[in-house]
């Protein structure tokens, strides 16, 4: 017969050796520790992450290509206003702060959501072939909490690469053309300062749609054992995706295509901002976190762990 946890010793009497209810919370000391376990856990999957010659190879590359764009347009000059997504290249030579905007308007469409998917789709799948994904699971941090490490650490991967482009694009920009005040999409005039914080908003918005992306591709990663498989289909399902956009027979199934919302950050560049547009690209990218995370979870949690 099991004997029932115990609580330690207190100060009053009958403290000592009371049993402890299998249903009751934590105490604050354990909770702390076990948020520090996990903590822990995500430090070390991100230091393997962010070490990885292949995963800075992926970030080198998005930090080139604003370098790039922004030569390419001082040398030949800025675009015409034509095409979603290139509307921002034919105001790059007036206020290097619009690098940033174009830059991320083309790299959203395939570059980081490749990115986001080598990490993500190999999260899991990438373990299970190679062997140590018993090994992680015989430690006591329980499969939820470590499919959740591998989760966050795909998300801080996808905030760090966008933000290498958006510090790239910003640079690069200020170096070679003006920057100064910035006119809006709308035609208002705002100050430099609040410029540089709508690309923060922005690069927090384009953050979002590729953690819903990485939940795809976690949920691919929990179905498969080779990681190959999980990414190729990832980013198989995004090229689907943007087809399926351009067709016009379509376009009552556009508003639920995670891709058709990539580019919505342009309503920041919108006096007002253009809330109602940007909210409805989260709620999009949420509804797509919920769905895949608890698919990935499901399968996770009752995976039989062979290798």
């Amino acid at each position: 017969m099991p004997v029932p946890a115990t609580v330690p010793t207190g100060s009053g009497p009958g403290a000592a050796g009371r049993p402890v209810p299998s249903g009751t919370p934590l105490s604050p000391p354990r909770a702390m520790g076990a948020s520090r376990a996990w903590l822990r856990l995500l430090a070390s999957e991100m230091e393997l992450t962010f070490r990885r010659p292949r995963n800075l190879a992926m970030l080198a590359v998005l930090a080139l290509v604003p370098v790039l764009i922004g030569f390419a347009l001082r040398a030949f000059g800025g675009a015409d206003e034509s095409g979603e997504g290139f509307a921002f290249f034919g105001q790059v030579t007036g206020n290097g702060l619009f690098l940033t905007f174009a830059a991320l308007s083309i790299l959203v469409q395939l570059l980081l959501p490749v990115a986001v998917a080598v990490v993500a789709g190999d999260a899991v799948a990438g373990e299970a072939g190679i062997g140590t994904l018993r090994y992680l699971l015989a430690a006591p941090a329980g499969r939820g909490r470590l499919l959740g490490v591998k989760y966050a650490n795909a998300v801080l991967f996808a905030l760090a690469a966008v933000a290498v482009v958006a510090l790239s694009a910003l640079l690069v920009g200020v170096l070679l053309f003006p920057a100064g005040p910035v006119t809006l999409l709308s035609g208002t005039t705002v100050p430099l300062l609040d410029g540089v914080l709508r690309i923060g908003v922005v690069v927090l918005y384009v953050t979002a749609g590729m953690a819903a992306l990485a939940a795809v591709a976690l949920a691919l990663s929990t179905l498969t054992e080779v990681s190959v498989g999980a990414i190729a289909s990832t980013v198989v399902l995004v090229v689907v995706a943007q087809v399926l956009a351009v067709i016009p027979q379509l376009s009552g199934l556009q508003p639920y295509l995670l891709t058709h919302w990539w580019n919505g950050f342009d309503g920041v560049l919108r006096d007002p901002v253009a809330t109602g547009d940007m909210g409805q690209g989260l709620l999009v990218f949420a509804a797509y976190i919920a769905v895949f995370g608890s698919i990935a979870w499901a399968r996770f949690t009752s995976k039989d762990i062979t290798c």
